[in-house]
Order: structure tokens, then sequence, then C-alpha cells
């Protein structure tokens, strides 16, 4: 989204010159008469090729800019005007292919006063590589440990990567500190190339978020410019918090901190360690999130084929998955005396019918499903499992180096960062 630019709007005297090309590439005010001041705008009038990542600069000399207007077809185009008022430079790059129309005043300290004008057009050489996927969904209602995902067609250039970070706001109705990692593809839950956020404490209870990628414009490789801007908007709804002991076999459901429901549970029973040396009957224990609902969900033994001991192919009901190893909240479809007694499963939660039904149902994408140690722990880039690395080391995978702070939303249009200057398949089948 490109907002609304920043006009200085002063008490004007009558224009004593205009703005025309120039064979440096800048416009000019004529300013022959003494004392008029004189107005430089880079791009300059008549330009076919400007360079979207350098923006538009506007210039005073002789006095300082009373009004800067920069339009996009009929959208304003924002900037900021330094503290002097003799400088101004739009906020974000520009969008490949563009035609833009400039038009500035400045008054001198003897209240004379000179306009110029410019009107220019973006190369439209985009890049190959682009946006692909955002999540959360447009108005989805997630849960307070959800991540924030910028997903690629193909791996991002890492010269890409710092203009990319810079170039993101996110606001929300309460400030929060978080940070962007970059994951591979081979990283990523679906294997699209992603910048992720995640928050250093879990997202405060109802609350809107809002994502602005100013792509469109940024430098991606040589000669070749990001293609659009990319907006979305989401909701963060109750505080749900979800607790699976190990030891009594019971699962336990609040609420924006309130006890709501409990049931017995059955988790993995362990005993298959295969070639990569991972017990796959053993369920995972840290920190996960709730990730993708199914009403039926086919459910294999990973690793096996039709005829091997252990071998099973099943469709399983109201599944919530929690990882990317297989592992859901679902219904029980074995001997029900295992819940809340001992571990039946091949690594998945199993719940009673009811109970999975309603936690289908009523949990959001991005709850927090912390699991007591049961021998095999989860690793950060299993799903959505990046709550298990501590927020100190996930920061160091930003190429900023650095924490940001969320905007408040519907107060100021500040960038969290400083803005750039001058857009799949689980890996491995579920397990029951």
């Amino acid at each position: 989204m490109r907002g609304k630019a920043l006009v200085v709007a002063l008490v004007l005297g009558l224009a004593t010159a205009c703005g025309g090309g120039g064979g440096d590439g800048k416009a000019k005010t004529a300013g022959h008469e003494e004392g008029v001041p004189t107005i430089t705008i880079t791009p300059a009038n008549g330009t076919a090729k400007a360079k979207p990542d350098a923006g538009v600069t506007v210039t005073a000399s002789g006095g300082t800019l009373s009004q800067v207007l920069v339009k996009l077809k009929d959208a304003d185009v924002p900037g900021t005007l330094s503290a002097d008022k003799k400088t101004w430079h739009s906020t974000w790059t520009l969008i490949p292919g563009g035609r833009y129309t400039v038009q500035a005043v400045a008054s001198s300290s003897k209240g004379k006063t000179a306009n110029a004008t410019s009107s220019f057009r973006t190369v439209d050489d985009t890049a190959r590589t682009t946006i692909s996927n955002v999540i959360p969904d447009p108005n989805e209602k997630v849960g307070t440990g959800m991540p924030i995902f910028v997903q690629f067609n193909k791996e991002v250039p890492d010269k890409a990567k710092p203009i990319i970070e810079k170039a993101i706001e996110i606001k929300s109705t309460y400030p929060t500190v978080g940070a962007w990692r970059w994951l591979s593809a081979g990283e990523s839950f679906n294997g699209l190339p992603s910048l992720v956020f995640r928050t250093k404490e879990p997202w405060q209870a109802n609350q809107r978020v809002e994502l602005i990628v100013h792509y469109a414009g940024l430098k991606i490789g040589d000669s070749v410019y990001g293609d659009k801007d990319v907006t979305r908007k989401f909701r963060i709804g109750d505080s749900h918090t979800i607790t699976v002991n190990n030891k009594t076999h019971k699962l336990t459901v609040k609420k924006n901190g309130t006890v709501v429901r409990k049931w017995g549970v059955s988790l993995g029973t362990g005993g298959d360690v295969q070639g990569d040396g991972v017990d796959h009957l053993k369920t995972t224990s840290g920190i996960h999130l709730t990730m993708d609902h199914s009403r039926l969900e086919r459910m294999v033994a990973p690793g096996k084929k039709k005829g091997d001991p252990g071998y099973y192919d099943e469709q399983v009901p109201f599944a919530t998955r929690i990882s990317n190893s297989g592992e859901y909240i679902h219904q029980n479809m074995d001997d029900p005396s295992c819940l809340g007694d001992r571990n039946c499963s091949h690594g998945c939660v199993r719940s009673p019918a009811s109970d999975a039904e309603w936690f289908y149902g009523w949990s959001y994408r991005g709850d927090m499903v912390t699991i007591t140690p049961t021998g095999r722990s989860l690793e950060w880039s299993n799903g959505w499992g990046y709550w298990q690395m501590s927020f100190d080391k996930w920061v160091k995978g930003s190429k900023l180096g650095q924490p940001i702070t969320t905007a408040p939303l519907g107060g100021s249009t500040s960038p969290s960062t400083p803005p750039a200057q001058p857009s799949g398949q689980p890996s491995s089948q579920p397990t029951q």
C-alpha cells in the first residue's frame, strides 16, 4: 500500500518560475530573479527509465520547501521532509513501470516563491523472485503464538535480504517486540523460502495486526526490482494454552488463563528407531503450535510399506496438526482404555472423540501446545516449532541483527525499522 504524501501547506505567494527537464537528470526552477529559491527534482521531467529503488528527491536552495506533492496516478506517494525543510525524499521505493508526477513549491526568507514540476516513468524490469504467499490468511483469527510468514517463490539473494527487512511495516493494537528470521526452503515447513516474524513473548490476546511489505521497487538483483507491495490484516484471538502431561496422560486447556476443559490422552509408545536414529513412535516434547485442521486426515506409518510390522494406513477424524513430523491432536481410533492411563499411539495425541471434535472447532492456528518431556525433543524447524529456539538466537537469523517493536495500529505510519533509501505439503506422512 502506498499512503498519503507528506504535504507542508503554507500560505504561498505567486510562483515565479516553473520546472523543466534538464540534461543532468534533474528538474530545476529557472531561478533567474535574485532572491528566488531554486528547486531540484530527481528524477527529472521526461525521464523514462528512473530507478525505482532511488525514489524521489526534492531539494531547495536559497529557501525552504513549503509544499511537495508526488502522485502515482491518483494515489499520493508518502515522503519525509528534513528538519531544515530543504530536502524531501519518498519514504518507500517506487513501483516498476509507474508513471509519477511531482509538484513542489519553495519560498525564501524574502518572501519570494518558486515552483517546479516533473513527470517521469520508472523502469519495468521486475525480478523473478516474488512473494508467493503470506500467512496468516486475510482477516484470520489466530493464536497468541502465531508467527508471520512472508514466503517467496525462490531463494532470495543475500544482498536483497536486509533491504526487504527494512521495507516491512508491522502494526498492532498493542506494541509488541519481535524479530525476523530467514529460513531456506529446506528449513521451511512447506518448502518455500521464508522470512518469519516471531514475537519475543506471546502476542497479547484480542488485538489487530497489520503487515505491509513495501516490496515494489526494491532492488532484488542486478537491475531488477520487486514487483508489488503486499498487505495482510489479521486478528489475535483469545489466549489459548494447551498443556499435555506425559506422566499423568492428561491434556488441559486454558482460555485467557482459566481452565475450560480437561481430558485423558495417549501419547507415543516409542520403540521404533529407524536409520535416521529417531524414535518415530515417540511424541516430541516442547512448545508446539497448532498448524492446521483436517476433518479427516489420512495417516500412514512413516518409513514403512504395506506388509511391514507396524504398518498402518487409516483415515482419522478431527485432526489438529501440531508438527511437521506427522503429529496431531486427534480422535482416538483404537483401544479407549489407553486414554488417560498409558501411551498407545504412534506419536500423536489421541483423544476421546467428543474432545477431539471440540478442540478441532475451538482452536486457532498458532495456539501454543506444550508437551512435557517424552524423551524426544521437538526441533525448532519441525513445523512451527520456533518457540523451541531462544529469542536471542532467533534474532541472529535476521540480516539486520536486531529486534523490532511493532508500530501502534491506527497511529503513526513510521516503519518499525528505518525504510530503505536512494511475493506445500509437509515433508513427512502423519503418524497416528
